[in-house]
């Protein structure tokens, strides 16, 4: 889905069909045929991305009740691979926003030391277990072998959740929430609708502030971001809808965004 709904693809496919089938459309839908093309120009621009994305972003805070008490669990989603690993202790092979998630998982950790840490994420595309790439990363970053638990057959962020709640023995149900900040509020809804109480710990945030004339200019960045924040409302949206919810495979996961 993070393809299919790609600002860029959608906009190159309409221009080709609206420039092979121009002459036959009637006059009155020549131009209204041209605002998907639009959209998708505007949503290149760093200037329209970047807010958009900053709204995603805060729409989870961190509650002072987490601050103050704060859950013993950490419960970690792995963020994809860009190959094949070659074996359980392949970290090369996971993707950034993975990387980046454990990176702010550890940080939570390091605060809070006497902590049950739970990775989850299945074989979403190769054979090996995306959170057993991440928990070999967590050990390389001093996290305790016999803190980690991992949950290895989830393929959406639905299963992710729904998993975790059927791991045995059972996690607790209060926890520290690890993801991408764009990806939080779908994660947590589908956490909650799973019955966890979710302390949000947000990673890798991706909304930035004009730092130069680029920022108003249509940019392979701000098209990332665009259909990053697409993936995020269609999925977020079928999950509210009840949509993909016992689905064996999530299509609107993307190999970096689960």
């Amino acid at each position: 889905m993070h393809t299919f709904l790609s600002p860029f693809r959608s906009g190159v496919l309409l221009a080709l069909l609206l420039m092979l089938s121009w002459r036959w459309l009637p006059r009155w839908l020549r131009w209204p045929a041209l605002v998907p093309i639009f959209a998708c120009v505007l949503l290149s621009l760093p200037v329209v991305a970047n807010p958009l994305v900053r709204w995603q972003e805060s729409r989870v805070h961190i509650d002072q009740d987490c601050a103050l008490k704060p859950p013993s669990t950490i419960v970690v989603l792995s963020g994809g691979t860009t190959r094949n690993p070659a074996s359980e202790e392949d970290i090369s092979a996971l993707g950034e926003s993975s990387i980046r998630r454990m990176f702010a998982a550890t940080i939570r950790l390091q605060l809070q030391t006497d902590t049950l840490f739970v990775i989850a994420g299945g074989a979403a595309q190769y054979k090996i277990a995306e959170s057993r790439l991440m928990a070999e990363l967590a050990r390389q970053l001093g996290v305790p072998s016999d803190a980690i638990r991992l949950e290895m057959l989830s393929r959406s962020t639905w299963q992710n959740a729904e998993f975790v709640a059927a791991l045995r023995p059972a996690v607790d149900k209060r926890i520290w929430l690890v993801t991408s900040a764009l990806h939080l509020p779908r994660a947590t809804y589908a956490f909650e609708q799973n019955g966890f109480e979710v302390c949000a710990w947000p990673a890798d945030p991706l909304a930035a502030e004009a730092n130069s004339p680029g920022y108003f200019l249509p940019s392979t960045t701000g098209l990332r971001k665009s259909e990053a924040l697409i993936h995020e409302w269609v999925g977020e949206a079928a999950y509210r809808m009840g949509w993909l919810r016992g689905a064996d495979r999530d299509p609107w996961s993307g190999s970096d965004e689960r």
